[in-house]
């Protein structure tokens, strides 16, 4: 069982990974928030999976499109990306009962120069998630996962959001241990990493205070208290004794 468990999850996650490639070079200014979701809804498909957030209560969407001050769960709406939106974008993939979850964070930059200090901002989220990629060995524990990405994050001069997560990942989107972008106890307190263990390490920070609240009414879209940007990057991993295999791979990434 353990086997089809990976090679369900490893196809899963390179169908995931190939739509947010596609995404990814596909979103620029003047495309919707809806018009990316349906976009990703029908690679999906075409692909023989099914969009794994879809699967989640109450949601009805493919992707979670959070632009600038949007933190998580940004229900895609009919709004107009525009030169200079950071945004980012979450999809997960359900294939032969397994779930993979993945996320990167893209800036729409103008024609113009473009802004330094947020490409700064996400260049220190993805360094910060391969970091702690790197942490995700057998023998290991989740603290030392943790520990790596906010060394990154708060030592570039940026916020780790405490109240939002990475998971355990796999017949269910969301499943233990919780994965945290900072380390609040012991190292040696946290969870052990075991071969075969399958999680999603993702790292959620903000340009400027680490304080979130929920914008609106819709129960679903995070925003930064301070209006200021929010980034995201997410992989999905399987842990072995050596180094762990990223499940959903992104084209053009490490």
């Amino acid at each position: 069982m353990k086997d089809k468990k990976i090679e369900n999850m490893k196809t899963g996650g390179k169908i995931l990974g190939d739509v947010l490639s596609e995404l990814v070079k596909s979103i620029r200014p003047g495309m919707t928030e809806i018009g990316l979701d349906r976009q990703a809804e029908e690679l999906i498909t075409a692909k023989g999976a099914k969009p794994g957030f879809k699967l989640v209560p109450g949601y009805k969407h493919t992707l979670c499109v959070s632009t600038n001050d949007a933190v998580v769960h940004g229900i895609p709406s009919s709004r107009v990306f525009k030169p200079g939106d950071v945004v980012g974008i979450d999809c997960g993939v359900y294939f032969g009962g397994y779930h993979t979850d993945m996320a990167q964070t893209v800036y729409l930059a103008s024609e113009g120069p473009k802004n330094a200090e947020i490409e700064r901002f996400l260049k220190a989220g993805e360094d910060a998630l391969f970091a702690g990629i790197d942490q995700a060995r057998g023998g290991n524990r989740v603290g030392n996962i943790s520990a790596s990405m906010q060394a990154i994050i708060e030592g570039s001069g940026f916020s780790v959001v405490r109240s939002l997560v990475g998971h355990g990942v796999g017949r269910e989107l969301h499943e233990k241990p919780d994965i945290p972008g900072f380390l609040s106890s012991n190292t040696e307190e946290t969870p052990l990493l075991k071969p075969g263990m399958t999680i999603a390490i993702e790292i959620i920070y903000n340009m400027g205070g680490a304080e979130v609240v929920y914008k609106g009414e819709d129960d679903w879209t995070i925003v930064t208290a301070d209006g200021k940007i929010s980034g995201l990057f997410e992989r999905s991993i399987l842990i072995t004794d050596r180094k762990p295999v990223i499940l959903t791979p992104l084209a053009s990434n490490r």
